[in-house]
């Protein structure tokens, strides 16, 4: 995607800046706690939270929540690499870089430019994942991990074994990304796309996603990620996390089965296993559907006010 063609209007585009970090070139939005775009907050040592997105979205997932949080806090919000604004890594589909610890370290390395250890990371999806990676590889140490609707568990059965040697043929196709964007383009196509989320979006949150998925350089990103997945050496790691879990799911998610959630509990240790919060009438993308909704539980995952963090 072009920032100055694509990002005329993109979401709280006030807060956006373009980063070198981990030989990447990041789009990254900092809301630096309840201060205006540009100026520094007289409380410099906000505690900060990062939040991050799935396959396939972007910073404009957390339009509505960044904000909420903002009043409390710098929260810090990137394009995945190879999304939306942030480049693809300079090797391509098959860089390390878009495997889960490579996309781990790559934003360790952007947090480390920024200046802005987590004390909070929220991940949804895959961002999930990502997070759990972080503090796993000793690349984060925040006081708590929530994931939302988070995509640990390795998909099982034949889907599983084709899955990802599919999505690395897909990604090392250049007409793929190309084709598939083409086809994007059409209402109906992207309609689908988010029934299959169980979610109910607003025009606005549908347009957005329209705009990602109809530009074959963020296909091509998301595809390189899938490609790249591997969700098992994770499921194996999570007895080992350090940190609290906390998980929020929405019952109607029809893209990673609720089921998931609970059986991720079973293997973590018991002094990092959180509350798992169902929300009953939220699909995949609870966070856009019903963003007071889920900030809201924040605060009782974490055990005290989000503001409270240190």
């Amino acid at each position: 995607m072009h920032w100055q063609r694509d990002g005329k209007d993109w979401p709280h585009r006030e807060h956006s800046r373009f980063v070198q970090a981990g030989g990447l070139r990041w789009h990254v939005q900092v809301f630096d706690g309840g201060a205006p775009p540009g100026v520094t907050p007289p409380n410099t040592r906000a505690p900060v939270v990062l939040l991050l997105h799935g396959t396939g979205a972007s910073t404009h997932s957390w339009r509505d929540v960044a904000p909420l949080l903002a009043q409390h806090h710098t929260v810090v919000v990137p394009d995945l690499p190879g999304h939306a604004f942030t480049g693809m890594p300079p090797r391509g589909a098959g860089s390390r870089q878009l495997s889960l610890p490579g996309m781990a370290r790559a934003i360790a390395e952007l947090m480390k430019q920024l200046g802005t250890p987590p004390s909070l990371i929220v991940g949804h999806s895959a961002g999930a994942a990502i997070a759990i990676r972080m503090v796993l590889d000793q690349l984060a140490s925040p006081r708590r991990i929530v994931g939302i609707n988070a995509a640990l568990m390795p998909l099982g059965g034949l889907a599983g074994q084709w899955f990802s040697p599919a999505a690395k043929v897909m990604a090392a196709l250049p007409l793929i990304p190309r084709l598939f964007a083409w086809r994007a383009q059409s209402p109906a196509v992207l309609a689908q796309l988010l029934q299959r989320t169980g979610s109910v979006l607003d025009a606005h949150g549908t347009a957005l996603y329209h705009r990602l998925v109809s530009d074959r350089d963020h296909v091509a990103g998301a595809l390189a990620m899938m490609a790249n997945w591997d969700l098992a050496q994770l499921a194996r790691d999570l007895p080992k996390l350090t940190v609290p879990l906390d998980l929020i799911v929405g019952a109607r998610d029809h893209t990673v089965p609720p089921a998931d959630s609970q059986k991720a509990m079973l293997y973590l240790p018991a002094h990092s296993r959180g509350t798992l919060t169902v929300l009953p009438a939220l699909g995949h993308l609870a966070h856009e559907e019903a963003p007071d909704a889920v900030v809201a539980h924040l605060p009782r995952l974490t055990g005290a006010s989000v503001a409270a963090l240190p």
